[in-house]
């Protein structure tokens, strides 16, 4: 916890994280960031379609940004599970600043290309990948335990207050004063944003014999992807949403300008309408949760979303279309907000930051797979008419997987630190191994069905915290006797095994540990790898 957090802040309310000086000075920060960000965006899109009329071609712009965040979210998650997060923020704000000083020149010179306006997308959507999940995982450093869930509800709001005056106020700066104006904007915002991280008082990391190196970390991350099923559902979930609500993001500066004839102005006011939607949709969500499940919100999201389409799609009115965009922002952060907060409650501390990074990099292949194929489908039939596939592709895919529930994430994910330290006949160095670990169980006939379903779920827990291979075996002289083994690939992993263990995953042991019988706990022993002579 930083040093920074106080004590005297009730966690009643959702604003009561805004209370904590650092926290909201970060959040300010953040919303003035992202405003520009969305400024810089939005002259960035409107752009392309002064240089290219192709729905393909616009399309590539939201592709551009995205895609880096899908090939580099997890190392990126990896960096922020290892790195000092502070200067890390800080060297990501300085790269993203350079981009948008890029684009001011060559928009100013009259310079800028198709691709050159694609390839400096795509190194903005780098610095995204890499902010990302940092910004994320600081938020339990910021507030107070019972605060993180509020916390993480403001920075949605924080984006959407960012959404709403972002692209309404990047449309007029484009409009009035072209480009080169607007995407200074965007550098100006950056420089709140590193003032307030060198200002952050936070607390040094403190030496680690255990310190994950970045191959390791990276290891560790996927292997706890892999195992975690509750994460598996939310992943699942996020990646079929977006996949088909895409489609409005991807054709909406072509919705604006072809279908209803605006001009970049009218563009940014109708994105400033979403992210009005979505402040709104932010204030009535805790109304919202007290009627309905998260299954019944991200259901309800994706039906007022695929209306919106429909809407859209018949070419209305302007301010038809500024109302509907309304309701589109209150569906988006219920959406994003929902999923977003089923992925955090089923991720410990430990690997939070990886965890998020898989969470955005299938949020963001989602969206650029999206992107490119709702694009290609707008090519080949237009644009009225791939809105209408989409809207309903995503009523349908709805329904379905409204029957695959979300995680209640009520697991308690604190370390439980109940392991006891393993016995050692001298110093082990950390990167031996690989090590083998047997637990000896003695377990009656009649429980033997019992005790293998309950040892069944605990195997996830082992490979979720670092096994990298587990079982069972009896043995052939005594089928009483049951051994469970699991491999881990070094000294060092087991040690950080022995710490990441939470007190839900002690409760899956304490289970297995009921079918155990005799008067002493099973018997746990820890074998290490021996180099032959001579090999390396």
């Amino acid at each position: 916890m930083s040093a920074a957090k106080t004590s005297t802040t009730s966690s009643a309310g959702t604003f009561a994280p805004l209370a904590q000086p650092v926290f909201a000075v970060l959040w300010i920060a953040t919303v003035l960031g992202n405003t520009g960000s969305f400024m810089r965006d939005v002259a960035s899109s409107w752009l392309m379609t002064d240089l290219s009329a192709s729905p393909a071609a616009v399309a590539m712009v939201q592709a551009a940004g995205t895609l880096p965040i899908f090939l580099l979210a997890i190392p990126a998650g990896v960096l922020t599970d290892i790195l000092d997060r502070r200067k890390f923020l800080i060297a990501v704000q300085l790269l993203l600043a350079s981009v948008s000083i890029s684009l001011m020149v060559l928009s100013q010179t009259g310079m800028l290309s198709v691709s050159a306006l694609i390839g400096l997308t795509f190194l903005g959507g780098i610095g995204a990948a890499l902010m990302g999940p940092t910004w994320q995982a600081i938020v339990p450093e910021l507030v107070e335990r019972e605060d993180v869930k509020s916390a993480v509800a403001l920075n949605s709001l924080g984006i959407n207050i960012a959404r709403s005056i972002g692209p309404a106020a990047g449309g007029l700066l484009l409009a009035a004063f072209g480009a080169g104006i607007t995407y200074g904007a965007d550098v100006a915002s950056y420089i709140f944003v590193i003032a307030a991280l060198v200002w952050w008082p936070r607390a040094k990391n403190a030496n680690d014999a255990l310190q994950e190196n970045f191959f390791g970390a990276f290891r560790a991350g996927l292997r706890y992807t892999r195992s975690s099923r509750p994460l598996h559902v939310v992943l699942l979930r996020a990646a079929i949403f977006f996949a088909f609500a895409s489609a409005v993001w991807a054709l909406l500066p072509l919705v604006a300008r072809q279908l209803l004839g605006g001009d970049a102005s009218f563009y940014g006011i109708l994105l400033g309408a979403v992210g009005a939607g979505a402040i709104g949709g932010a204030l009535v969500m805790p109304k919202l949760r007290e009627r309905l499940s998260s299954d019944g919100l991200l259901l309800g999201a994706a039906l007022i979303t695929a209306a919106v389409m429909g809407v859209l799609s018949l070419a209305p009115p302007k301010i038809v279309a500024i109302i509907v965009l309304l309701f589109l922002g209150a569906a988006w952060i219920t959406a994003l907000t929902t999923l977003n907060g089923a992925a955090q409650a089923v991720l410990p501390n430990w690997v939070r930051g990886r965890g998020l990074a898989v969470y955005l990099t299938v949020f963001n292949g989602a969206m650029t797979a999206g992107s490119l194929g709702w694009g290609a489908v707008g090519e080949a039939v237009g644009i009225q008419s791939t809105l209408l596939i989409g809207a309903a592709g995503l009523l349908v895919a709805g329904f379905i997987m409204h029957h695959l529930k979300l995680p209640a994430g009520d697991a308690d994910m604190v370390p439980s630190n109940h392991w006891p330290e393993p016995l050692v006949a001298e110093p082990v160095a950390h990167d031996r191994g690989p090590v083998l670990i047997l637990i000896e169980y003695k377990v009656e006939k009649q429980h033997r069905s019992a005790f293998l379903h309950a040892i069944d779920h605990l195997s996830n827990e082992r490979r979720r915290d670092g096994a990298y291979g587990w079982g069972v075996t009896e043995d052939s002289a005594d089928p009483e006797k049951i051994v469970e083994w699991f491999m881990v690939e070094s000294w060092a992993e087991h040690l950080r095994q022995h710490k990441r263990v939470s007190n839900a995953d002690a409760d899956l042991q304490g289970k297995v540990l009921t079918y155990h019988v005799g008067p002493e706990k099973p018997a746990v022993r820890h074998f290490l790898t021996i180099n032959r002579p001579g090999a390396a």
